[in-house]
């Protein structure tokens, strides 16, 4: 678990941001926030780990879909390889990127928003092969279902709740208040809350960004929310509504 830099002094006008979305993602927002002038501090809320024996269904299926890049990250080799040649429908840009990088050769770009990532499918798509983790929501296999798409799920990665204690999250928080927390899931979200209570000199002033209302209003929190769910949205209301505590 990477750790803030809790030093004496900090710097005036800069403002930190709790970033609690999983490895290995929250590195990579940490530099994203550090790129553009925050200081970042890692505390992931939960982990995604792999699920050993992942294998495909026995059906033909017309197309792949990915409505999270941990879903290409944590499959095995061995299950994809027959896939490859396959369209894949994923819900954005950086899931794309992931499922090119995998070796998908026919990969179209969804909205950025896995509800509506079923739009995309062409009339002739009636079977999906779904790759996807054991925690997700309903609504894309629900909206496929309505348009009598039929849908298989394989799930290669589940995400668990990670929980540390007062004193763990004091020595990576350090000794200046956190400004704003992002949290990218109803995991997050809950376990924010929880640790806000046992250390609220730290977290209880942070404003919070929630990658969608959905996350905030699971945990019954009051966050700022983008239009779209992805982090670049998010990152730009970031900009448009932290401010450091001084």
């Amino acid at each position: 678990m990477r750790q803030g830099k809790p030093g004496l002094f900090r710097k005036l006008g800069v403002i930190r941001v709790l970033v609690t979305r999983p490895e290995p993602d929250a590195t990579r927002t940490a530099q994203a926030l550090t790129e553009a002038g925050y200081e970042p501090v890692v505390l992931p809320l939960s982990e995604t780990v792999p699920i050993e024996g992942a294998v495909l269904p026995a059906i033909t299926a017309d197309a792949v879909a990915v409505t999270s890049a941990n879903a290409l990250h944590f499959a095995p080799l061995a299950l994809l390889e027959p896939l490859l040649s396959m369209p894949l429908f994923a819900v954005g840009p950086r899931t794309a990127e992931v499922a090119r990088q995998a070796g998908f050769s026919d990969v179209r770009e969804g909205p950025g928003d896995a509800v509506r990532l079923g739009d995309v499918l062409p009339a002739h798509i009636r079977t999906v092969l779904y790759l996807c983790g054991r925690v997700r929501r309903p609504e894309f296999e629900r909206d496929l279902g309505a348009r009598n798409v039929t849908v298989s799920a394989v799930e290669t990665y589940d995400t668990r709740k990670c929980m540390p204690s007062p004193e763990e999250a004091r020595l990576i928080l350090g000794a200046w208040p956190v400004d704003a927390a992002l949290l990218y899931s109803a995991f997050s979200a809950e376990a924010f809350l929880r640790l806000k209570e046992s250390v609220p000199d730290l977290l209880g002033d942070a404003r919070c960004f929630a990658l969608s209302p959905r996350i905030a209003q699971s945990a019954g929190l009051h966050a700022f929310a983008p239009t779209q769910p992805n982090e670049e949205a998010l990152l730009a209301l970031l900009a448009a509504r932290a401010s450091p505590r001084g």
